[in-house]
C-alpha cells in the first residue's frame, strides 16, 4: 500500500511539471491592451509600415488554408509593395493544430535575429514536415535557424522562454477586438475583411482599398 502511495505521489507530480511547463502555450495571460486596428512598434511588417494601405493576417502556422494563402500573399507582397505593408500576427488554434504554438515559438525566437519572416517562409513551406505529430517539431525548427544562419545557442534559449510565449498571445489576446476565432483572418486598415477566395479577389480588396487612400493601384499585367 505503502508503495502505491509512493508512486502515485511520483505520478501527480509529474503532471503538475508537465502542466507547469505547457502552460504557457494555452494560457492567453499576455492580455492585449492596446488599441488593436493600429500598427503595433514591435510588428512584423513587410514592405515597410509608411504605406497607407496596411493588410495584416492573423495566422496559424499549422494552417492547411493559411498556407494556401501564404503563396497568394507572397505573390500580392511583391505586387505591391510600394502601396501596401502586410503584417502578421500570431493566432495558434493548438486544439486541433498542436504544434502551431511551438512554430509561432520559433518564428520569435528569429525574429530576435532579426528574421521573422525568412522562418514564417520556411515554416509554411515545410509545413508538412514539422506538422506531422510523430516529428521532433524543435530539432526541425534548429535546423531551419542554422539555414537562415542564426546563433544557434541563443535561439534556443529564446525559443523556450517566456517572453516568446507572452509576445504569442499577446497577438492572440488582441484578435478579441476583432471577434476572431479562426485563421486565416484579415484586417485591411483596421477592420476585418471576408476572406478573398483567390489572388484576382484579393488584388480588386487591395485595389480598391488603395484608391480609398488616394493612390493609384498598380497596372494590370496583360
Amino acid at each position: 500500500m505503502k508503495r502505491f502511495w509512493i508512486i502515485l505521489s511520483v505520478v501527480v507530480v509529474g503532471l503538475i511539471a508537465a502542466f507547469i511547463f505547457t502552460k504557457p502555450e494555452s494560457d492567453n495571460s499576455a492580455a492585449f491592451t492596446g488599441n488593436a486596428t493600429e500598427v503595433q512598434a514591435d510588428e512584423h511588417i513587410r514592405n515597410g509600415t509608411d504605406k497607407k494601405v496596411t493588410l495584416i493576417e492573423y495566422g496559424d502556422f499549422q494552417c492547411p488554408s493559411c498556407a494556401s494563402y501564404y503563396t497568394i500573399l507572397k505573390s500580392l507582397e511583391e505586387r505591391y509593395e510600394d502601396q501596401v505593408s502586410f503584417g502578421f500576427r500570431h493566432y495558434p488554434i493548438i486544439s486541433i493544430h498542436p504544434n502551431a504554438f511551438s512554430a509561432a515559438r520559433a518564428a520569435e525566437a528569429a525574429a530576435k535575429q532579426g528574421k521573422f519572416f525568412e522562418m514564417h517562409d520556411k515554416l509554411y513551406e515545410n509545413q508538412t514536415a514539422w506538422g506531422q505529430i510523430s516529428t521532433n517539431q524543435q530539432s526541425l525548427f534548429e535546423n531551419y535557424a542554422k539555414e537562415l544562419g542564426l546563433n544557434i545557442d541563443q535561439f534556443k534559449k529564446d525559443y523556450i522562454s517566456e517572453e516568446i510565449a507572452n509576445r504569442i498571445n499577446r497577438d492572440v489576446s488582441s484578435a478579441k477586438q476583432f471577434d476572431i476565432t479562426g485563421t486565416p483572418s484579415f484586417i485591411l486598415n483596421g477592420k476585418k475583411i471576408e476572406n478573398p477566395t483567390d489572388k484576382a479577389e484579393f488584388e480588386e480588396v487591395l485595389n480598391k482599398a488603395i484608391e480609398d487612400a488616394g493612390g493609384t493601384p498598380p497596372k494590370t499585367i496583360e
